[in-house]
């Protein structure tokens, strides 16, 4: 079994990591593990063709910039993201909020 230090991988790779086949080598699901520093915005999450995710906000609040309008994800909760759904996220707290991703495959 191996550890990964995601808070780690994610500081190295601009704020995101993504932990899926290249490290796992497994395309059955994937982790992502964000930081969204203190006001910092305009990520783009984006769940691909063939692929769902459910984004959850762990460390504080997230707004999601949708083509509904602005919606807070208040630290907690989550929410599904299907396929070739696109949206932008942003951190609107003083201090840095860490999000996690899962997703997986649609095919069987």
């Amino acid at each position: 079994m191996k550890l990964f230090h995601l808070e780690h991988l994610a500081s190295t790779q601009g704020g995101e990591y993504v932990l899926g086949s290249k490290d796992l080598h497994s395309n059955a699901c994937y982790l992502i593990y964000g930081v969204l520093q203190a006001g910092e915005g305009d990520r783009l999450v984006k769940a691909g063709t063939g692929y769902e995710e459910i984004l959850c906000a762990v460390g504080g609040p997230l707004v999601m910039h949708t083509k509904h309008g602005k919606i807070m994800l208040p630290r907690g909760h989550a929410v599904h993201v299907k396929q070739d759904d696109s949206f932008l996220i942003s951190n609107p707290s003083d201090q840095p909020v860490v999000y996690v991703m899962a997703g997986g495959t649609t095919s069987p």
